[in-house]
C-alpha cells in the first residue's frame, strides 16, 4: 500500500458511521411519518441516533483541527474516520454521553481524542483545536433550533418537532457544559495555553476527575434548577417552549411516557 492510499484509507468514513447515520435517517422518517407503532420508540431511537452523530462530529472537529495545526497523527490513529470505536475511551465517549441522555436528559460530554500537542506550535492553536469540538454542538444547536426560530414549523408533525426540541436542548447543554473552564473539559482546554506553568502544574491532578465534579454538582437540587433555568431561557429567545422540551423528553423516556404530552399532540 502506497503512502497515499494509507492516508486516503486513514481518511475514508467509516461504515460505523454511515450505520449510524442510516438509524438516523430512517427513525427520523418514522418518528415523522408516524409509521412507528409506538412513536416513543422510534423517538427514543432517532435522538440517541443523532446525539451519537453530533458526538462523532465534536471530536472530529477536535482531531481535523489538530491535523491542519501540525499534529499528523490524529489520521493513523482513526480519528478522521468518524468511527467511534477509534476513540481513546469509547465507553466514556459514547457510552456514557448517552447513559446522561437517558438518566437526566443532559448533554454531558465524554471522553475524547488523543492530541499529540508536542507537535503543535502556538497557543493560538492548543485554544482553537480545544473550542472545535464545543463549537460543533453549538452548530448543531442552529441547525436543531432553526424550524423554530424561522417559523418553518408548518406541517411538521408534533412528535418530530417535539424531538427536535428535546435534541436541541441537549446540543445547548453539551456546547454550555463543554465549555466551562474546568479541568478535563474543552473549557479548560481553551484557556490552559494562557496559563502559567505553575498554575497548569497544580491543576493537572484534578483533570481526571473534571466531569465527575461537574456531574455532582448537576445533582445538587439549586444548582440544577439554576442550569435549566438558564437553558430554558436560551431556547425560549429560540423559539422553543418548555413545554416541546418537556414532551421531546417524555417521549424519549418512553417507558415511562405518560398522557399528557399524547393529549397536548
Amino acid at each position: 500500500m502506497t503512502a497515499t492510499a494509507a492516508r486516503r484509507s486513514d481518511r475514508r468514513i467509516s461504515p460505523v458511521f454511515v450505520g449510524i447515520l442510516a438509524v438516523t435517517a430512517v427513525t427520523g422518517w418514522a418518528t415523522w411519518s408516524g409509521f412507528a407503532e409506538q412513536p416513543g420508540v422510534a423517538v427514543f431511537l432517532f435522538v440517541t441516533a443523532a446525539w451519537i452523530v453530533s458526538l462523532c462530529l465534536h471530536e472530529y472537529a477536535h482531531a481535523r483541527t489538530a491535523l491542519h495545526s501540525g499534529d499528523i497523527s490524529v489520521g493513523s490513529k482513526g480519528y478522521l474516520t468518524l468511527n467511534p470505536l477509534k476513540y481513546t475511551h469509547a465507553l466514556l465517549s459514547i457510552v456514557l454521553p448517552v447513559l446522561f441522555v437517558i438518566m437526566g436528559g443532559i448533554g454531558l460530554p465524554g471522553g475524547a481524542v488523543f492530541i499529540e500537542r508536542g507537535r503543535i506550535r502556538g497557543r493560538w492553536k492548543h485554544s482553537l483545536i480545544s473550542a472545535a469540538g464545543p463549537l460543533t454542538n453549538v452548530l448543531f444547536a442552529v441547525v436543531c433550533t432553526a424550524p423554530f426560530w424561522l417559523d418553518a414549523l408548518d406541517g411538521v408533525p408534533t412528535d418530530f418537532r417535539f424531538a427536535l426540541a428535546f435534541l436541541a436542548l441537549l446540543q445547548v447543554t453539551a456546547a454550555i457544559l463543554n465549555f466551562l473552564p474546568v479541568p478535563g473539559l474543552d473549557g479548560y482546554g481553551v484557556i490552559e495555553p494562557w496559563l502559567s506553568y505553575r498554575i497548569k502544574r497544580q491543576v493537572e491532578p484534578f483533570a481526571p476527575f473534571g466531569l465527575l465534579f461537574v456531574f455532582a454538582l448537576l445533582w445538587v437540587p439549586s444548582v440544577n434548577h439554576a442550569f435549566f433555568d438558564l437553558i430554558d431561557s436560551i431556547l425560549a429567545s429560540l423559539g422553543i417552549s418548555d413545554l416541546e422540551t418537556y414532551c421531546g423528553q417524555d417521549l424519549y423516556r418512553f417507558w415511562q411516557t405518560g398522557d399528557y404530552c399524547s393529549v397536548s399532540s
